[in-house]
């Protein structure tokens, strides 16, 4: 769970800080372990200054971008957070971590000040975002909180949301020119804060969910997330019985395998998503805790990597 903190001053003018690519003798792309999915997925952008993950089946609309970082290109230091940590409530150099945005935002093409950070604790709170948001949670204090969803229809604003195992949820709708993403950890799931966010994007923007694209960022994998039986009645009574078993099995030790990816891809069907228009992750963020930031992997002081999405001016 993120807190309220983050910077209380604007960044410092001046020209960008060059962006220099690091990649650590362990992390090659042969060693990175892809997910078979049946659904469009991610790319890496290996060749850039600062590595970056986006989905190609948003790339392809032309109009949007989106990107997810790694834990690569970045000057945090230590275990935790080396090297590309990009939230200022984790304990981390606050200027480390604006220099982090800097060169994340020059790799994927934005400009940091432009960001809209959410304010996430795990709520179903969907933010409708206008332009007097630029920049909250970047270069002032944002004057919101527990917002774990965030919507625009405004070219240029950057959404931004932080995660280091919860699942990121992108949300773009080409024929009304609208965006969202938002946050699920598995509290967000069983409330399905996918479908909330498709009825905020509805209410406010007229967008029809049958032409929105939606996709499911890297996130801890079924295989990896084992969860107590106070959690699995939760989903029990949030999902429908006949979809139980896509989404859990039970163990010999009384405990559960969760899998959140198939879970929010129900909540997008039921929120009216075509399953043509949705993209699954070939990433887990705890089978690739090299590569990216997983609390499951690491405890309680790893650093976050970040979800960004903007309607191109």
């Amino acid at each position: 769970m993120e807190n309220n903190k983050e910077m209380g001053s604007a960044l410092p003018a001046g020209s960008l800080a060059s962006p220099v690519k690091i990649t650590p003798e362990k992390i090659t792309p042969a060693k990175i372990i892809w997910k078979k999915t049946d659904a469009p997925s991610m790319k890496l952008h290996w060749e850039s200054a600062v590595p970056f993950l986006s989905f190609e089946a948003l790339d392809s609309l032309g109009m949007f971008m989106n990107a997810f970082s790694t834990r690569l290109g970045g000057v945090s230091t230590g275990d935790e957070m080396a090297s590309m940590n990009l939230s200022f409530a984790r304990g981390d150099d606050e200027e480390s971590v604006r220099e982090n945005f800097r060169r994340m935002a020059h790799s994927a093409g934005f400009a940091p000040e432009d960001i809209v950070m959410a304010a996430q604790t795990h709520t179903a709170n969907v933010r409708i975002v206008t332009e007097e948001d630029r920049g909250n949670g970047i270069t002032r204090r944002k004057p919101y909180a527990d917002v774990d969803g965030l919507s625009t229809n405004v070219p240029g604003l950057v959404l931004c949301t932080s995660y280091a195992d919860c699942v990121p949820l992108f949300f773009a709708d080409p024929v009304k020119k609208v965006i969202a993403l938002s946050h699920s950890g598995w509290k967000g799931t069983q409330k399905k804060i996918g479908k909330v966010t498709v009825e905020a994007m509805t209410k406010a923007f007229g967008s029809r969910p049958e032409d929105i694209y939606a996709a499911i960022g890297p996130s801890i994998c079924q295989d990896c997330y084992e969860v107590s039986e106070d959690v699995i009645d939760a989903f029990r009574q949030a999902f429908a019985r006949d979809i139980w078993e896509k989404i859990f099995y039970a163990k010999e030790n009384g405990r559960y395998q969760l899998n959140l990816w198939e879970a929010n891809r129900e909540v997008f069907r039921e929120a009216g998503i075509t399953d043509a228009h949705i993209s699954l992750p070939n990433l887990c963020t705890r089978c690739n805790s090299a590569l990216l930031y997983s609390h499951r992997a690491a405890g309680e002081n790893e650093g976050r990597l970040a979800a960004f999405l903007s309607i191109r001016s």
